[in-house]
């Protein structure tokens, strides 16, 4: 038996539910990306970490600067309450989405996290945008 199959899959529903649950937080660039491609942008994109000049070296196309640090109820007041935020940081090794995603959750705000960031937008081989503006795709 190997170290795959020792431990039995779960039963159907309840893998359902589980990916159905992380569906519900996540989304990955590809996904992002097709949405602007298709004109289908139904959220707003975060890029929240960095400072105004990392931001403006590199980020995803569309992708405002907010600060999870800046992310407060007074600031969020900018967006109607029903609005999706999809929060992205540096990749795998920051944590500042998920800090972000918090906040915003906190706040009773939806939202879901990028999964990859900046490092899963360039594997994806997708482009950047450069400048203080969010750029197109």
């Amino acid at each position: 038996m190997s170290f795959v199959s020792e431990i039995p899959a779960a039963a159907s529903p309840v893998a359902a539910a589980h990916f159905a649950a992380r569906l519900s937080l996540e989304t990955d660039c590809a996904d992002v990306a097709a949405a602007m491609q298709a004109g289908e942008v139904d959220f707003v994109l975060l890029h929240v970490v960095g400072s105004p000049q990392a931001y403006a070296h590199r980020h995803v196309p569309g992708a405002l600067h907010l600060r999870h640090a800046e992310i407060t109820a007074d600031r969020m007041t900018a967006w109607p309450p029903e609005t999706l935020f999809v929060v992205y940081c540096a990749g795998p090794h920051c944590n500042g989405a998920d800090r972000a995603a918090l906040k915003l959750a906190q706040l009773g705000r939806p939202v879901k996290l990028m999964i990859g960031g900046i490092t899963g937008w360039a594997d994806e081989g997708l482009p950047f945008a450069d400048g203080s503006e969010p750029g197109r795709l």
